[in-house]
Order: C-alpha cells, then sequence, then structure tokens
C-alpha cells in the first residue's frame, strides 16, 4: 500500500486531496510556491516542501523539483489533482522511472486522450458516438473541401487544447480561412503546437459528461452523469448531476457504453468522458484523465469517495463497488466560487476580510480560503466550491437559495452575486438551457 503522498497541486484541491489521505491514515506532503506559503493544505499537511517562486512554470510545473521534493521526504506516490501536470504524460513517466507511483492513467492513455485527433479515433473505435468532423489535421490547403463535406457551421478546434483556446466558429465559406489562421495562431501560442481539427458546429447542444473509473486491469464503472452547459468562455460555472435534460434510461445506457469502452481500454483510474448532446444525441468531445473540478457533486448522489477510489486503485487495491452496487441518490448542484468581478469576470485577488461558509444538511463547501487570507495573483482564480444536495431538483435548488444568503465572503469581489441571479432565473429552475445560455444571459445589460 501507498504510505505517504506528496500532492502537486494547491488550493481547494490540494486540500480536498489532503482530507482523504487522512481519512485512509496516508502520511501527506505539500508542496508549494513561496506565494503559497500560508495555504490551508500546507498548514494541515505532515510535511511541506517550497518548491519556487510564484510563476508556475517555476514551481507546480517544475518537474524536477517536485520529483526532488518527493526524494527528500520520502514519498512514495504522487497526487496531481486537476490542472498543473495532471495530464502531462511525461511527468508520469518520470515518476514511473524514479520508482513514484503516480495517482492517476498510464502515461500511454494520458498521450492518447490528451491530442483531440488521437482521442476521437480512439473513442469511435471504442464504440463511443462521435461528432463529425475531420479525419485528421486541417490545414488550410484542406479546410474548405472538409467544412464542405461536414457542412456549416464548423469549428475549429486546437488538436493540444483546452480551455476554450485555439477555437473558433466558422459558419460560412467566407468565414473560414480567417477563422483556421486564428485558432491556429493562438494555439501555437498557448499550447506550443499550431495543429487544428474540424467538427460539425452544433446549434444548441447540452454538455453532459460522463464520469469513470477503472481498475487497469480490465474493470470499469460509471457513476452517471454531470450536466456541464453553464459556462463562459468554455469555462464551466453550474454543474448538476444529474443531467435535467436525461431520463434514467438515456443515462444508464450512455454510461455503460463508456464503462464498456474503459474495459476494453483497460483505464486506470478516474476520468471524465464528455460529450455534447443534442436532440436525443451524443457526441463525444474529448476525455480528460483526471479528476475534475466538479467531482463533488458526483459523490454526493453516489455517495462514493473518488479520492478514495483513486488512491485504491493506484494501491492496486482495485474497486471499492461493482457497477451493480452504484446507486443515484437526489440530485447536486456545484458552484464555482471565483475570485472575480461577478459581472466583468475580471480577477480580483487580494486579502479576505470576512469568510463565513454556509452549513446544515446536504451542503458541503470545498476551499482553501479563510478570514485574513491572501489571494495571489499568479493562479486560477477558483477558490472554492459550493455544493448542495437534495432529494430532488427542487429541494436541491431551495437549498442553494438558502446557503447562497449565508455565505460571507468579504474584502475582495467574487461569483457568489451571479449565482443568486442565477437561482432566481426561470430558465435554471426549469433547468432549460444549453452551453450558450449563460453567455446570452450575460451579454443583456444588467439593471
Amino acid at each position: 500500500m501507498i504510505s505517504k503522498i506528496l500532492i502537486a497541486n494547491r488550493g481547494e484541491i490540494a486540500l480536498r486531496v489532503l482530507r482523504a489521505c487522512k481519512e485512509l491514515g496516508i502520511a501527506t506532503v505539500a508542496v508549494h510556491s513561496t506565494a503559497d506559503a500560508d495555504a490551508m493544505h500546507v498548514r494541515l499537511a505532515d510535511e511541506s516542501v517550497c518548491i519556487g517562486p510564484p510563476p508556475s512554470r517555476d514551481s507546480y510545473l517544475n518537474i524536477h523539483q517536485i520529483v526532488a521534493a518527493c526524494e527528500i521526504t520520502g514519498a512514495d506516490a504522487v497526487h496531481p489533482g486537476y490542472g498543473f501536470l495532471s495530464e502531462n504524460a511525461k511527468f508520469a513517466d518520470i515518476l514511473d522511472a524514479h520508482g513514484i507511483t503516480f495517482i492517476g492513467p498510464t502515461a500511454d492513455h494520458i498521450r492518447i486522450m490528451g491530442d483531440k485527433i488521437t482521442a476521437k479515433e480512439t473513442a469511435k473505435a471504442l464504440g463511443i458516438p462521435v461528432v463529425p468532423g475531420s479525419a485528421g489535421e486541417v490545414k488550410p490547403e484542406n479546410a474548405l473541401a472538409i467544412a464542405r463535406e461536414i457542412g456549416f457551421p464548423v469549428l475549429i478546434k486546437a488538436t493540444a487544447g483546452g480551455g476554450g483556446r485555439g477555437m473558433k466558429v466558422a459558419r460560412s465559406e467566407d468565414d473560414l480561412s480567417e477563422a483556421v489562421s486564428t485558432a491556429r495562431s493562438e494555439a501555437l501560442a498557448a499550447f506550443g503546437n499550431d495543429a487544428v481539427y474540424m467538427e460539425k458546429y452544433l446549434g444548441k447542444p447540452r454538455h453532459i459528461e460522463i464520469q469513470v473509473i477503472g481498475d487497469g486491469e480490465g474493470n470499469a464503472i460509471h457513476l452517471g452523469e454531470r450536466d456541464c452547459s453553464l459556462q463562459r468562455r468554455h469555462q464551466k460555472v453550474w454543474e448538476e448531476a444529474n443531467s435535467p435534460a436525461l431520463n434514467v434510461e438515456q443515462r444508464m445506457k450512455i454510461g455503460e457504453v463508456c464503462a464498456a469502452a474503459m474495459r476494453k481500454l483497460k483505464y486506470r483510474g478516474a476520468g471524465t468522458i464528455e460529450f455534447l448532446y443534442e436532440n436525443g444525441e451524443f457526441y463525444f468531445i474529448e476525455m480528460n484523465t483526471r479528476l475534475q473540478v466538479e467531482h463533488p457533486i458526483t459523490e454526493a448522489i453516489t455517495g462514493i469517495d473518488l479520492v478514495h477510489e483513486q488512491i485504491r486503485v493506484a494501491s492496486g487495491a482495485g474497486l471499492s463497488v461493482t457497477q451493480d452496487e452504484v446507486v443515484f441518490s437526489g440530485h447536486a448542484i456545484e458552484c464555482r466560487i471565483n475570485a472575480e468581478d461577478p459581472r466583468t469576470f475580471v480577477p480580483s485577488p487580494g486579502t479576505i476580510t470576512h469568510f463565513h461558509a454556509p452549513g446544515g444538511l446536504g451542503v458541503r463547501v470545498d476551499s482553501g480560503a479563510y478570514q485574513g487570507y491572501r489571494i495571489p495573483p499568479y493562479y486560477d482564480s477558483l477558490i472554492g466550491k459550493l455544493i448542495v444536495h437534495g432529494r430532488t431538483r427542487v429541494e436541491c435548488m431551495m437549498r442553494l437559495r438558502r446557503v447562497l444568503d449565508e455565505f460571507v465572503i468579504d474584502g475582495i469581489k467574487t461569483t457568489l452575486p451571479l449565482f443568486q441571479d442565477l437561482i432566481n432565473n426561470q430558465d435554471i429552475a426549469n433547468g432549460d438551457y444549453d452551453i450558450h445560455w449563460l453567455e446570452h444571459y450575460l451579454a443583456q445589460p444588467s439593471e
């Protein structure tokens, strides 16, 4: 069994992983930049190691420093959280070469799913439905022929990317050349790789993702779906489990398709298969080979601790449950609390002068923030996640309305007011939204 885990991350996810380790009786090592010396996970870890100055490339992305911290502390495993090195195949290979367990998939699976073209080809071969699109890389000289075959509008996407960067829509032949050129330029700047591919652009889809976990030996299960359609600039803002758009039959059917694919792949660890869903059809867009930000809502409706499962699998202990033992109960919603202006989304780093987290039945707050904590300006602005669970979606929404009124974060701007607006919107109450809904809502003049 694993005896000591180094947590190669920061913020709320580092604290989330640390809590799971303590529950399993596993010693913890926190690594941190100089800007995060007073972070909550650093305070609570059994040991901590400073790995560099504030810039991520010099600290949280510095593989040499993280491996050195493992050797100094005797950590025999690394949990990467999400972001940073969580989907870095080179990192997984280096840890393996040093005899350190990477709590995640194999490096080969990270590579396969990390390239969008290869991932799509693999998904199709595994029986997962895919969006109609190009068979390979799209270049200026072949873009028009491919677009005509797919049919306009089309979406140009970076093969190595994510987060909406290197992504452009061409609604007609007149738009295509500029869309391809811009997407390639953005992809090169963001990822060091200008390769792009093309997919059919769907008009009003929902973003549905299936949580899977496998033991690497051919056993895999799904834990239902999450609806992540409320997005801004392709960044998720509000997530629900289960989706208001699916019924039980649809849920179980697509879940089993994904679980069967992971069995064929002999996938190890947690992963999320993401789809666009429109008119009753699912279209694969990508697979994230790591824990997702929104994993707590899956935990809420299943009662299964995903980080515990990740550690079990990495230890060689296998999964703690079989598919027929997974029981879905109630409804859960997660709101991502960012240190940002709720209308302009301009980051708002600074010192939290007052912090009061809500509580009560069915309420969970994942956050490393506290009164007096200074939010550094160097990293992602996510400072916490509010998760509520109820027996029904209506009960869940009522609970969310109550806890949003209780949550206090002063000294900085946060996105809490946005969620107070959304909870009172009729479309949200009805579950009637798609991936474009929030952008349109935010574009309306504020009263």
